[in-house]
């Protein structure tokens, strides 16, 4: 069944490009404020927020596009941006004081908790941060 479902929307993705028109976005949208705790290799334990906020006019089927912004006290503003696969996603970040390279990529997993709110798991990496870097944050949608 779960073969053919994916069939039938492959189909109807490929007819939408066919004819060049998009397919609505039909995922999850994550779009909201998270609280984050958050350990880093080099800097330890931190807490944040993040804001993602879905850009509907470039998503389609079940990929979502969002603007994405990370806010850590003491350190800074992280804006940058995520692509969402069901209820996977990847995030771009950069520090606006682009003099540190404290930029990366991570990579997330989205799940609803027991009270129903939106929460991910991240793991990043920061190729040039230090000389090398990485961490994990726990983000839950207030």
């Amino acid at each position: 069944m779960r073969f053919v479902l994916s069939l039938i929307l492959s189909f109807m993705i490929s007819s939408a490009f066919a004819a060049n028109k998009t397919p609505p976005f039909t995922g999850p949208d994550f779009t909201g404020v998270y609280a984050c705790k958050g350990f880093d290799a080099h800097e330890g334990e931190y807490k944040g927020k993040v804001t993602l906020k879905l850009k509907k006019e470039y998503s389609q089927a079940q990929y979502g596009s969002y603007d994405f912004l990370l806010e850590v006290p003491g350190f800074g503003k992280y804006p940058g941006h995520m692509a969402a696969n069901g209820f996977s996603a990847a995030m771009y970040f950069a520090l606006e004081d682009q003099s540190t390279h404290d930029f990366g990529t991570g990579i997330s997993q989205f799940s609803k908790n027991a009270k129903g709110q939106w929460q991910f798991h991240k793991f990043y990496f920061e190729p040039q941060f230090k000389g090398g870097n990485s961490g994990f944050e726990d983000c839950v949608k207030q």
